[in-house]
Parts: C-alpha cells; structure tokens; sequence
C-alpha cells in the first residue's frame, strides 16, 4: 500500500520498461489468463473481437475503456494505442493531452528511469536494479506530479508525435523524455545538461529530479 524499494537481479533486457509506455502489443495488454475485472476484461474482449475479424466491436470496446472515469492512466495509453492501428485518431481537442510522462538517463552501467503519471502513480528505478513504486496511497506527491504533467504538455504542443516504432532505451551519455498521449509518443533526447538547459525540457529535467528524491525519501521514512 505504500512506495516501497526492492532489489532484484538485473535482467540482460528490461521487461518492467517495456510496460510503462502504454504501447504494449495485442497480446500482451492482459498477458496472461484474462482478469475477470474491468478494464481487463474489456480489453480481453477486444482481443477476441480482433482475432474474429471484427474490428468495429473491438473499437467499441476500446472507447468504453476511454469513457470510463478513474482508471490507471496506462489503460487509457493502452485503448488509444489499440485505437490508432484501428486508424482512429483523437480529436484535436485531446490529441496533446498528457497521460504521462518517462525520463530515462542512460548511466554507465545501464539505465535510470521515472515515471509518472495522470492518476498520480509514479516509478523509479535505479540502474543497480533497486526501485521505488508510488501506487498512490495518500496525495503528498499529487502537486509535483501535475506540475510535471503540465509541463510536460506544454513541451508537447511544440512538437509532433513519434510515427515509428518506439526506440531501445537510450544510450549512456544520453537522456530521452517521452511524453504519452492519445495521438502517440512524443519525446526529446539529448544529453542531460543540454535538456537541463533547454527552455522546454529544463523544467521538467527539474521536477523529474525533484520527484524521484521525493519517492526515495517516501522509501527511507518507511519503519524497518
């Protein structure tokens, strides 16, 4: 129920990173035996509409998905992922709203990463395999991560989204801020002091920081 840090092998490729993006492929948003609970059995649904050739009842389910308030915010990501190799786009209107925001620092031996997102959930994991989860159990964290959220649409009204396929984590030396929304990811890189001292991506570079001090320190008060 609480932020907590854990350690644990460091696998040779990073299959937590992989589910953070809301980008997951059909299988794999559920991976396993379908839950029985909304939104995944909705998404399970879906699946089954798409494998029948039905995608019109597919798309519909995946917009009941959207229409559904309170949910983690990466459903959301995941429905508009679905929707968009459907060829439904957003509408202007919500095109650049920002589910969610990953920072990733390329380190010497492997990778820093922060996420944060719209239901005001947040990650961190350090590149020596400890991490800090935040699944929301009180609001102390709520200001910093909308002031992260709402810098981060600001950078995103400025640039268009990413029309590939998402690239591998990246480079030590470099740092990429991905942005998630209806219309797909959207990110800059570059190396860290370069996007610290960018107009668009210093502020964020500042509140990413801010945040992950404020989750190790929510780990370190917890009692032993």
């Amino acid at each position: 129920m609480f932020s907590r840090l854990f350690h644990k092998p460091k696998p040779t490729a990073n299959p937590i990173r992989q589910t953070l993006f809301g980008d997951l492929p059909l299988d794999s948003w559920p991976s396993e035996v379908s839950p029985k609970e909304f939104p995944w059995s909705v998404f399970a649904a879906a699946r089954r509409c798409i494998a029948a050739s039905d995608a019109t009842s597919a798309v519909q389910q995946w917009k009941e998905i959207l229409g559904a308030p309170n949910l983690e915010s990466r459903h959301y990501v995941q429905a508009w992922h679905f929707l968009r190799q459907q060829a439904q786009q957003p509408s202007p209107e919500i095109a650049k709203n920002v589910f969610g925001v990953v920072v990733e620092v390329g380190m010497p031996k492997g990778l820093d990463l922060l996420a944060a997102y719209a239901d005001h959930s947040a990650r961190y994991y350090n590149f020596s395999g400890a991490g800090v989860v935040w699944e929301h159990p009180d609001a102390s964290l709520d200001s910093l991560i909308d002031e992260l959220l709402a810098a981060s649409e600001q950078v995103v009204k400025q640039i268009g989204p990413w029309d590939e396929e998402r690239p591998p984590a990246p480079p030590a030396g470099q740092t990429r801020i991905s942005f998630l929304t209806p219309s797909g990811l959207h990110f800059g890189q570059a190396p860290i002091q370069a996007l610290a001292s960018d107009p668009l991506g210093g502020r964020i570079v500042q509140l990413a920081t801010t945040l992950m001090q404020e989750l190790i320190a929510k780990t370190n008060k917890q009692p032993n």
